[in-house]
């Protein structure tokens, strides 16, 4: 491991675990949850345009699937944004809890009182953290193709880094660091697992054969299953706009899945056409030699001859 690599792998660990994870939960303390989330969407958009700058992304705007990319990430986050901000009537399922629900209410009113530019102001950064995240991530594995070990390091630097920050940040308050067995453990050790470990391996493993831009435009999908799984465990109750921004983001991701594929397509040609060109070159090159040298040995010859 080289030195520009561990300071990448530092990188990573302050962008993802530290800085990123810190600024979306200070934001949602200040804000609201649907407000949140509807922010979050806006990360495959970043991570688009940055893919474009550092040249992760190849981008032809007169070529019909680089189009298609760009229309279906926007499509998607315009879906993710109409799934949390718009309503519309209620869908009676026959597994949804018919009576009303008031907590949302109280959760409204409770948010209206707080800073909510400071909130959105941190939410914003945090998802510009979380699209730099990709983008390193992205970098490092062209140098450092172990997706796991990767993984493992940054985790592990990242944990160290968030406590030298809890320790700053908290050093008057010692109780932050008790450990009880209660839903906040099992919370923190999920999260550890299945958010940090997990996907940071898996989205590597997939970003090395499609890209960073790829893995992001499946975030707002993580809203249809929230809904979901709202509807179908919870109890809550859909509504038009959700299903209308669930099918939006099924749409985009259909169209970002298709420019892809369309590029992968392009790539595998022009590697299958070079090697053909190179042998081409080469079996020319060598019916030259031996034509020069044909040539040469006739005069040879002939000058012998006379």
């Amino acid at each position: 491991m080289t030195t520009s690599i561990f300071l990448k792998i530092m990188l990573l660990g302050l962008l993802g675990p530290v800085i990123d994870q810190n600024l979306f939960f200070a934001g949602l303390d200040l804000t609201t949850t649907t407000f949140a989330m509807a922010m979050r969407n806006i990360v495959p958009a970043i991570t688009f345009v940055m893919a474009w700058i550092f040249r992760l992304e190849t981008v032809k705007m007169k070529s019909l699937h680089s189009q298609g990319k760009i229309i279906g990430t926007l499509v998607t986050v315009g879906g993710g944004m109409i799934m949390t901000l718009i309503r519309g009537p209620s869908i009676q399922l026959p597994w949804t809890n018919h009576h009303t629900l008031h907590h949302q209410t109280s959760v409204n009113s409770t948010a209206s009182t707080k800073d909510q530019i400071k909130g959105s102001l941190m939410i914003t950064a945090g998802c510009f953290s979380w699209a730099s995240f990709v983008i390193v991530q992205a970098l490092t594995l062209k140098c450092y193709p172990a997706e796991l070990s990767l993984t493992t390091l940054l985790c592990m630097i990242g944990a160290l880094e968030g406590a030298v920050l809890a320790v700053v940040a908290e050093r008057a308050n010692a109780s932050i660091w008790s450990i009880n067995w209660d839903i906040k453990l099992f919370a923190t050790i999920y999260s550890g697992i299945m958010c940090s470990g997990c996907a940071y391996s898996i989205s590597g493993i997939v970003m090395r054969e499609r890209g960073p831009v790829f893995v992001t435009a499946f975030n707002p999908l993580g809203m249809v299953f929230m809904a979901i799984l709202g509807s179908s465990i919870l109890g809550e109750k859909l509504n038009l706009g959700s299903v209308l921004g669930a099918v939006l983001i099924v749409v985009g991701l259909y169209v970002v899945l298709w420019g892809k594929n369309k590029d992968q397509n392009l790539q595998d040609q022009e590697s299958s056409i070079d090697p053909q060109h190179s042998d081409g070159m080469k079996k020319l090159m060598l019916k030259h030699k031996h034509n020069v040298v044909e040539s040469s040995e006739e005069k040879c010859s002939n000058h012998e001859s006379v």
